[in-house]
Formats: structure tokens, C-alpha cells, sequence
């Protein structure tokens, strides 16, 4: 591996790597990355800092999956590439003058970084990197909803009766989640589900982002049929026959890199 490669696509390979072997010692990852085992070290204490990877005598294990899902830091570094492609495409979706409803995806996030080039916008989002995001745009008006701060989401979480979205009437939304099959989607967690489902009917439009890596899956909690998303945004690996089953209730469309 190249030595110029930042210490985030370091880290991203590292976590990739413990991930599919569940673990691995520092000259394993020393190995992989072509760095010293010094260097490997301060990574692997950085990633548990933040509570991505549990460091144990003699070696490095991923934690409990549902972790690694819910941590905005892990989903931040996965296939990038293919939201920035799906990002794309959901921007010919938006028009200046919207009101745009965005989740705590980091797929949707990509998309609230390319906002500002359809300004003037507002934009509603629970999650705190679209705030980041957006806070310098000054044609682009940020409302953050939600309620409690969850630091492994890093957005606001509250129960739907506490957080005013039914006060709310977005343009469009735009959401992704964990998983989906040809008719339904998933969450892992109960309380991301509740806020989701509120936060997805105020749009007038509805539009789900999902790569091809979430897609032909599930997880513990069923979120919303697909038919409750107007418009379902895929990347070009998924399935022939699930982008037909899915194009059977909404408006499919097909991201390339």
C-alpha cells in the first residue's frame, strides 16, 4: 500500500480488514498497510477510542455488528464512492426554492454536501454533519430537528411526539437505512425506526438511496415498505430482477460511478 495515502484511507482499509477477518494482530494490519507497527498501534487506538474496533492482548476484533452500524464514524468511511454517485443523482431531484428533508445517513449526507449548488434551499436534517456541512452556505437555511444527542449517531434522536415533525412539509425527503429486499426496508434499531417513519411522510416526494452493498439483505427491525418511497435511487450492482420488483411500486433510478 502506497505510504501517501491519508490517515483516514489508512484507517478505512484497517477497519475493512478487521471486519471480514473479526480480527488481526498490529503486524497483520503493519503488513497490510505498509506502515510501522508504532504508526499501527496509534491507529488501532484512535479506532477504539471511538469505539470501532476493541483492542485485546496480542490483537484487534471487531465489535458486536450492530456497533459497527450505528457508528456515524464507521458508515462515514464505507463505500464513499458509491454515494457520492448516488448523491449525483438525487440532486437533478432538487430544485432552488425546496424544502429538502434529510436523515442521519451518511449516504444522504453526501447529498447535503452538494446542496448549496441548487441554493437557495432549506434543509431539515436530525444529523449534526449536515449542519457541518451547510453552516457556511449562506443561500441554504438549516433547521436541526430531533431530540437527544446520540454521540454514536452523531445526530438527534427523540420518540416522534417529541419532536415537532408533524409541524413539518417538506418538498422532498430523502432517507437510506441499513438494508432492503425487493419490498421492504430494515433498521437495526427501534428508536432510529420510530424517527425515520415521521421524518419520511413529510415529504411530498419520498426518495430512499441505497448501494448495492444494503441491498438483498435485512436486519432486526422492519422500517417501511418500499412503496412508501416514491422514487428508490440504486447503484448499478444491484440486481436486475430486484430493481424490477422494486420499479413494480416506485420510480426506480440507477446511479453508475
Amino acid at each position: 500500500m502506497s505510504a501517501q495515502i491519508t490517515r483516514e484511507e489508512r484507517q478505512r482499509t484497517i477497519l475493512d480488514f478487521i471486519l471480514r477477518a473479526g480480527t488481526a494482530t498490529a503486524t497483520d494490519l503493519a503488513s497490510l498497510t505498509g506502515r510501522s507497527l508504532m504508526t499501527v498501534h496509534r491507529d488501532l487506538d484512535d479506532l477504539a477510542a471511538r469505539r470501532l474496533v476493541r483492542k485485546f492482548h496480542g490483537g484487534v476484533s471487531a465489535l458486536p455488528t450492530s456497533v459497527f452500524e450505528s457508528s456515524s464514524d464507521f458508515r462515514l468511511q464505507r463505500s464513499v464512492a458509491e454515494k457520492a454517485a448516488l448523491a449525483r443523482v438525487a440532486l437533478t431531484l432538487v430544485e432552488p426554492g425546496m424544502a429538502v428533508m434529510l436523515d442521519d445517513s451518511t449516504t444522504v449526507l453526501a447529498l447535503a454536501r452538494m446542496l448549496p449548488d441548487v441554493a437557495p434551499l432549506t434543509v431539515l436534517s436530525n444529523y449534526r454533519q449536515v449542519l457541518e456541512a451547510l453552516k457556511d452556505a449562506s443561500e441554504v437555511n438549516v433547521i436541526v430537528i430531533g431530540g437527544t444527542y446520540s454521540r454514536t449517531h452523531d445526530s438527534f434522536i427523540g420518540p416522534p411526539d417529541q419532536t415537532n415533525l408533524n409541524a413539518y412539509a417538506a418538498d422532498i425527503a430523502f432517507q437510506s437505512t441499513s438494508t432492503m429486499d425487493g419490498r421492504w426496508t430494515y433498521h437495526q434499531e427501534q428508536d432510529v425506526v420510530s424517527m425515520k417513519r415521521v421524518m419520511l411522510q413529510t415529504g411530498r416526494r419520498r426518495v430512499l438511496l441505497m448501494d448495492g452493498s444494503k441491498v438483498g439483505q435485512t436486519s432486526l427491525h422492519r422500517f417501511v415498505p418500499v412503496s412508501d418511497f416514491t422514487d428508490v435511487i440504486v447503484t448499478d450492482d444491484v440486481p436486475a430482477d430486484v430493481r424490477a420488483e422494486i420499479a413494480e411500486v416506485a420510480t426506480v433510478h440507477v446511479a453508475a460511478d
